[in-house]
């Protein structure tokens, strides 16, 4: 039996996030999202993984930002309401997808780095045309693929039915803050935020800075 069973288009293992989760700084918001699950329903197969590496990316403030310079066409999205996707073309051959936070015209939003896969996993070795499972979603584009995550799903309310983040009562995981990857400016700043010595991330971790403490053990 799946994990997710169907419940009014939805899967029925979690609840969804709260308007209100959204609607904060994108530092604060992106190590809430590790643990939680993000989810896709496409042609009525779902699949599904576990949060455990994402980015902060800030307004006017970053200049790693899309949304340093305003809005453009390509970044609408980004600039809200918070709890929207924004997901965008890179380097000619795949999608990232971001968590739009804050209010609307703030532009900022969290880059989801990792899942660790927990459905639909034979689809996502078909996707990604691989059978490793460390590999079907560490990096944004491997993410995007495994989930068929593309344009069609920017600006969609990640509150809804094809692609929403739930939680599923998983207690918050450790979580380490590193500088994030791939970036020329603001390149030492710590916005990246990771489960330490989880398998599924895009690469280990590069710094021993704890950000949360896990729950003590009972």
């Amino acid at each position: 039996m799946t994990p997710f069973p169907s419940l009014r288009g939805r899967p029925a293992g979690g609840r969804l996030l709260p308007g209100d989760f959204y609607l904060r700084s994108a530092l604060e918001v992106a190590p809430d999202l590790l643990g939680k699950l993000l989810c896709r329903r496409r042609r009525g197969v779902v699949t599904a993984g576990r949060i455990v590496e994402v980015e902060a990316y800030l307004g006017a403030d970053d200049p790693a930002s899309h949304a340093h310079r305003g809005p453009t066409p390509r970044n609408r999205a980004m600039f809200g309401p918070g709890g929207r996707a924004y997901v965008y073309f890179t380097y000619g051959n795949h999608y990232c997808m971001n968590v739009v936070t804050g209010p609307r015209g703030v532009g900022s939003g969290v880059l989801l780095r990792a899942l660790e896969p927990t459905e639909g996993i034979e689809t996502m070795r078909r996707r990604r045309g691989t059978p490793a499972l460390e590999h079907l979603a560490s990096g944004p584009g491997r993410l995007a693929q495994a989930l068929a995550i593309d344009a069609a799903c920017c600006g969609h309310d990640l509150g809804a039915d094809p692609l929403w983040l739930e939680d599923d009562g998983a207690a918050p995981p450790a979580c380490l803050a590193t500088p994030r990857i791939g970036i020329r400016k603001a390149a030492d700043r710590l916005y990246r935020f990771i489960v330490p010595d989880s398998r599924f991330v895009s690469r280990p971790r590069l710094g021993p800075l704890l950000h949360r403490p896990p729950d003590p053990a009972p």
